[in-house]
This record gives C-alpha cells, structure tokens and sequence, in this order.
C-alpha cells in the first residue's frame, strides 16, 4: 500500500522540517531545513497517495538533513 501525502509531511516534521505553506494559493507545500540546501516540495492533498519518486526524494532530503 503506497504511502499517503499526509505520512510524508508527518515525516518531514519529525526530522525537523520547517512547513512553509502560505506562499500563496495552490496545492503544493514547501518544506526547508536548515541542513538542507533545497527546499523540499510537495504536490497533492493529504489523502492522495505519494508518488515513488517523492517516497525516495523525501527519504534522501531527510538523510541528507541528519547529517
């Protein structure tokens, strides 16, 4: 069973991913880190399914950000 968008932006928090959402209207959602020199964003609503290459951007950014 894929993972939903709403799990995704739950793991961002955890590992300390700052949410960025009022830049204006639409559905994607920005998330930045201190450690993490891009930003991360994410499309869809919270009960869409996430897409394998977001599953796999999102797992690198937070590696990338605990080390």
């Amino acid at each position: 069973m894929p993972k939903k968008i709403r799990q995704i932006k739950q793991d961002l928090r955890q590992a300390g991913f700052v949410e960025k959402s009022n830049r204006g209207k639409g559905s994607h959602v920005m998330f930045f880190h201190v450690k993490v020199r891009q930003a991360v964003t994410i499309p869809g609503k919270d009960g869409d399914d996430a897409p394998d290459y977001l599953v796999k951007q999102v797992l690198k950014k937070i590696k990338e950000s605990q080390s």
